[in-house]
């Protein structure tokens, strides 16, 4: 007489290793997709320089900053949305008045991005409402390097409604 194994109807091994399987998958960490973020926030008035930033990404390592001075008018609800592609390698940051045009007069303007090199970078002075398209900026009136998007002194006409950047993930941060 054999030894008794421990195994019943011999199919004990199979659900010993299935129950280790799941319990190795269900142990391992977790690889989190960004859903979009929107966050609202004020453009205020004044004249005087005002920051907005927002974190995205796994540990938050992408970060978008708006900073601006604008003048006339009150507050404006705006709104900053941030998303990352499936692999965490590209990143987007857009920044608009979800009513379309702004009435703020825009004395400067800048996006910036951290940890991201920007592939792609756009500013309007209308966002799209209702039937109405965007209205890009004339190419003269702003500048995008690897790492902003912002006014040129003297060529902006003070009009701002959306900013749209495509960011991809630096080397250090691959």
């Amino acid at each position: 007489m054999a030894a008794p194994s421990g195994r019943r109807n011999g199919s004990g091994g199979a659900n010993l290793w299935v129950s280790l399987l799941l319990a190795a998958v269900a142990l391992r960490p977790v690889e989190t997709v960004s859903e979009p973020t929107t966050v609202a926030f004020d453009v205020r008035p004044g004249g005087v320089v005002h920051s907005f930033s927002q974190n995205v990404g796994p540990g938050d390592k992408y970060t978008c900053v708006f900073t601006y001075a604008s003048q006339g008018g009150t507050n404006e609800k705006w709104q900053m949305s941030l998303g990352t592609s499936e692999d965490h390698q590209h990143f987007t940051c857009t920044i608009w008045r979800p009513q379309g045009k702004s009435y703020l007069y825009f004395t400067q303007f800048k996006a910036e991005v951290q940890g991201a090199e920007i592939e792609y970078g756009m500013a309007y002075s209308k966002a799209a409402f209702e039937k109405e398209s965007d209205v890009p900026l004339k190419n003269e009136e702003f500048e995008v390097t690897k790492t902003a998007v912002f006014h040129r002194p003297g060529a902006f006409k003070a009009e701002l409604s959306k900013l749209v950047i495509v960011a991809k993930a630096t080397r250090s941060e691959l």
